[in-house]
């Protein structure tokens, strides 16, 4: 393997020209453009740690298979710092890129925007976030730490998005394919009407996996939602939302843990769902177009769900303009903390569950201090 090439931009000067598979080194916001605007399939641009002004916004980059153009920490340990405006950082029809272990804070709007510049069919694609912070990203309008308008075959990974707006969403998703979202951790507050992870308007094929969800909303995660039908991408198909999986999370608060709305199937498995604080799941018709096809055809299969009577309403609140008798319940563990022997009783499906095992204590280790694990045999 060749050594890599090393590239430090000047402070002053015009745009560089790099040798393919450059690596090049910036330490402030001038600098980060010119390299932007000199990058070419392979180059990994190095920021060095400290405070960046945000509000950045880069068109059409693009890298090649096997040649990402990425931005990365210098020093992950010391991680740059993007701070403020509209977006802190918005790339328009990308293809290609990844960002690694960088941290984004206080934009007014959105934190990272991704999106295919308006060409519905031509999406922005191969995309990788990874051990980003999103944090502390608009007010009480419908502000997203992470927006993606048209993307696909993405990966987002090992990440952290905290307090996004009241209205928003930690990751929003508009038209959306083929993408996962991985060992990441979304916190907010359950007062919020917004979601964890949501993925609406035609987006499909999506799997969030390995996740926690601590407080991350009013929905942790919504499959589906309520998009205009402008911007359904590529055009509306029939759902805001299909074949999505969420599998292996675990949820803490939340008013639902999930919810589906407006899909055409969608598969909640294996999570652990731990003291939600109004329902545990959701199927709604939030769209009231003729041409989405009323929600349907969700599995709700092998949780763990661990609930009070004094907090949950309902286990599954159903809206009206669905299809719940589509749905599928089989080999969940449900128990009620505070009233275990009527579990049975409290849990309320919209259809007949197989394989349910109720009351019976899940011995999860210690909740409060984030250990899920189960205890063997009884002990801690």
């Amino acid at each position: 393997m060749p050594a890599a090439r090393f590239v430090l931009i000047a402070a002053l000067g015009s745009t560089p020209s790099f040798a393919d598979d450059a690596t090049v080194r910036v330490a402030d916001v001038a600098q980060l453009r010119r390299a932007v605007a000199a990058a070419k399939p392979g180059t990994r641009i190095l920021i060095a740690p400290g405070m960046y002004r945000g509000g950045l916004s880069f068109n059409r980059l693009r890298g090649a298979k096997g040649k990402p153009i990425v931005f990365s920490a210098a020093d992950p340990k010391k991680p740059p710092v993007f701070d403020g405006g509209g977006s802190v950082l918005h790339f328009s029809d990308p293809a290609w890129i990844e960002l690694h272990n960088l941290v984004l804070q206080k934009g007014r709007g959105n934190g990272l925007n991704v999106d295919d510049g308006g060409s519905f069919d031509t999406p922005a694609h191969h995309i990788v976030l990874k051990g980003l912070v999103v944090k502390d990203i608009g007010g009480r309008g419908n502000h997203d730490a992470i927006k993606l308008s048209g993307v696909d075959d993405f990966r987002i990974e090992n990440c952290t998005v905290e307090r996004w707006g009241r209205s928003g969403s930690g990751i929003d998703m508009v038209g959306c394919h083929r993408g996962i979202v991985s060992k990441s951790t979304f916190r907010s507050a359950d007062s919020i009407g917004g979601n964890g992870v949501q993925t609406k308007g035609g987006s499909s094929d999506v799997a969030i996996r390995g996740c926690r969800f601590h407080n991350a909303g009013g929905r942790a995660v919504n499959i589906g939602g309520s998009t205009g039908l402008r911007y359904f991408r590529p055009k509306v198909q029939g759902y805001e939302a299909k074949d999505i999986t969420v599998e292996g999370c675990i949820f803490t608060g939340s008013m639902a843990a999930v919810a589906f709305v407006g899909v055409d199937g969608a598969t909640v498995k294996k999570n652990v769902i731990y003291r939600p604080t109004r329902w545990i799941a959701r199927i709604l018709q939030e769209n009231r177009d003729e041409r989405l096809v009323p929600s349907r055809k969700g599995v709700f299969e092998g949780n763990t769900i661990v609930f009070r009577s004094n907090e949950v309403r309902a286990t599954v609140n159903v809206g009206d303009r669905t299809s719940p008798a589509s749905f599928t319940f089989k080999n969940n563990t449900w128990y009620c903390i505070d009233r275990p022997a009527q579990t049975r009783r409290l849990v309320r499906l919209p259809v007949a569950e197989t394989g349910g095992t109720y009351g019976r204590d899940p011995k999860i280790r210690n909740p409060a201090k984030g250990d899920f694990r189960k205890r063997k045999n009884g002990s801690g």
